[in-house]
């Protein structure tokens, strides 16, 4: 199945964006938009009808979206992940799960659940936050501490479950990405069996089950700057469009005391420039950083730890980056751009939410890349 992400759809997020954030959801309209581009299966396996593109494919298309909305770039980029993800399963699973398409299953991976062993597969109980489109979802893969009460023998694993048997909690009232409905999930002692159930040390390392199954680099990408990378788009979208708007706003806007056009003001062509030099110099870190990974994959080689780790830097510079330049801007737009009905303060309050994420936490992300690059040994669990 060709995807497509055209314009059309763009604008249509764009059109749907205040009424998405008032419903704290994606519209139904807009996953209907979805299904028919396709755009879900462009990471599923050829075996199950997919495109099994390459891994960098999914990037741009989530950069446009992000022209139009945020929040649904956001949440229609997790969903092409976590079809990605469901590859990395065991073949059983994945055919349980790719059965009935477009598969859209939330994917929180904060370890929060606790899964004892049973006969055939664990009991499952917890709680997790973040379930980004949650309100849409037909499955869920959720992180959970494995094994017996043993701390030697406790494993991370994720966990891959109807969405019949998690209950939604709805806590999603937030300033920003109000349209992901990013609510909570709730699980008690549920069983999983064996085979809906992967070690995530496979999956950071890009050693999961599906990575052997599909004969593709794409299942051979490690999980972390897999969904860095992704979760960036939206971020660098968001500040494209805002320096987009900025230029049409500057060109008609007469400042007020002054009655002047902003336009003929030297530093509001400064401010410009600087916006569009900063974004030119983000994608050149992105595609470097990608092209080293995929041409790491393809060769049949494990991408390393230092890698990973700088992987992880450059996107959450890509998220720092893009958010100081959405802020400069706005900050040169005048009080009017506050009003609810002008989508530049939207697209900077739902950056302002989507930096928060972990994978993006500047101080952590640096310390990693260069504790890796000078050798040193990391935590155990750190996000790499």
């Amino acid at each position: 199945m060709a995807t497509s992400i055209t314009d059309d759809f763009v604008a249509r997020l764009a059109d749907r964006a205040r009424g998405a954030e008032q419903m704290r959801r994606l519209p139904d309209e807009t996953l209907d938009d979805l299904a028919t581009t396709g755009f879900t299966e462009l990471l599923v396996p050829k075996r199950f009808g997919g495109d099994q593109a390459a891994f960098p494919e999914v990037l741009d298309p989530v950069r446009r979206m992000a022209h139009g909305c945020t929040s649904s770039a956001w949440t229609i980029g997790f969903y092409a992940l976590h079809n990605w993800m469901l590859a990395l399963f065991g073949e059983q699973a994945q055919e349980e799960a790719f059965r009935a398409r477009p598969f859209l299953a939330p994917a929180p991976l904060a370890p929060t659940g606790r899964g004892l062993p049973t006969d055939g597969g664990i009991r499952l109980t917890g709680r997790w936050s973040w379930a980004t489109g949650a309100m849409g979802g037909n499955w869920m893969i959720v992180a959970c501490i494995c094994g017996p009460d043993d701390p030697a023998a406790l494993y991370p694993a994720l966990a891959l479950l109807p969405i019949g048997d998690v209950t939604i909690e709805d806590v999603w009232h937030t300033d920003g990405m109000c349209a992901t409905g990013s609510n909570d999930a709730v699980v008690t002692d549920v069983f999983v069996p064996d085979h809906r159930m992967v070690r995530v040390a496979d999956v950071y390392g890009g050693t999961a089950p599906g990575a052997q199954l599909h004969d593709s680099p794409t299942y051979r990408w490690p999980l972390v700057p897999a969904l860095a990378l992704l979760a960036a788009m939206p971020a660098l979208g968001s500040a494209e469009r805002v320096a987009q708007m900025y230029a049409d706003r500057v060109g008609q806007r007469v400042l007020a005391y002054e009655g002047v056009r902003q336009k003929d003001k030297p530093i509001a062509q400064a401010r410009l420039a600087e916006a569009r030099v900063r974004l030119r110099a983000l994608h050149g870190l992105l595609r470097s950083t990608v092209d080293q990974i995929e041409a790491t994959v393809t060769a049949g080689e494990v991408v390393e730890r230092q890698v990973r780790g700088d992987a992880r830097m450059a996107a959450a510079h890509v998220v720092h980056e893009s958010r100081a330049v959405i802020a400069m801007l706005f900050e040169a737009s005048g009080a009017s751009v506050h009003f609810l009905d002008n989508p530049l303060q939207r697209f900077k309050r739902d950056v302002d939410v989507l930096s928060g994420h972990v994978v993006f936490d500047y101080d952590t992300s640096r310390e990693l890349a260069g504790a890796l690059t000078l050798g040193m040994k990391i935590p155990r669990t750190a996000m790499v």
